[in-house]
């Protein structure tokens, strides 16, 4: 695997114990979160069985964790880039909505998307849709906020 295979957990946090987005957490959802061309962030996921609400549905919860974490990662990637930042600064989410449109399918690979829509200088609003077939299941809006010193969040990438 070369580096342009890892996506930005891997590279940024291999150690990473978050339960949706850390690279280490083997019981974990582990997105994996790249970067497009235009800033967007772009990651694939398969759920499995134990993931469902009931058959052949994802649980709600579920779907709240692959899209706080990806929009997450957008924010802190789009800092980072902003900023000229050799490492992505750690942020945490401050809030975040996610619209239910329709019930997820399990039994296909599903698609996350996130972008930046406003930035300030230690906070970013990104929204994010995750999709199945083509079809949208699911958005979120958030705002995500670089962490300082003392906060327990921080260097934990």
């Amino acid at each position: 695997m070369t580096s342009s295979d890892l996506c930005l957990q891997e590279r940024y946090s291999p150690a990473g114990i978050c339960f949706g987005c850390g690279a280490a957490n083997t019981l974990g959802l582990r997105i994996r979160s790249f970067a497009q061309p235009d800033g967007s962030l772009l990651a694939h996921w398969h759920p499995l069985p134990h993931h469902a609400a009931f058959p052949g549905v994802l649980n709600g919860g579920i779907i709240g964790a692959l899209l706080d974490c990806h929009c997450n990662w957008a924010a802190t990637w789009h800092l980072m880039q902003r900023d000229g930042l050799a490492r992505p600064p750690c942020t945490v989410t401050a809030s975040y909505a996610i619209k239910l449109m329709r019930p997820t399918p399990t039994d296909t690979e599903l698609r996350l998307e996130a972008r930046v829509v406003d930035a300030e200088p230690d906070r970013v609003r990104v929204e994010g849709t995750l999709s199945a077939g083509g079809e949208p299941c699911a958005t979120c809006a958030g705002t995500f906020v670089a962490v300082k010193p003392g906060h327990p969040a921080f260097h934990r990438w």
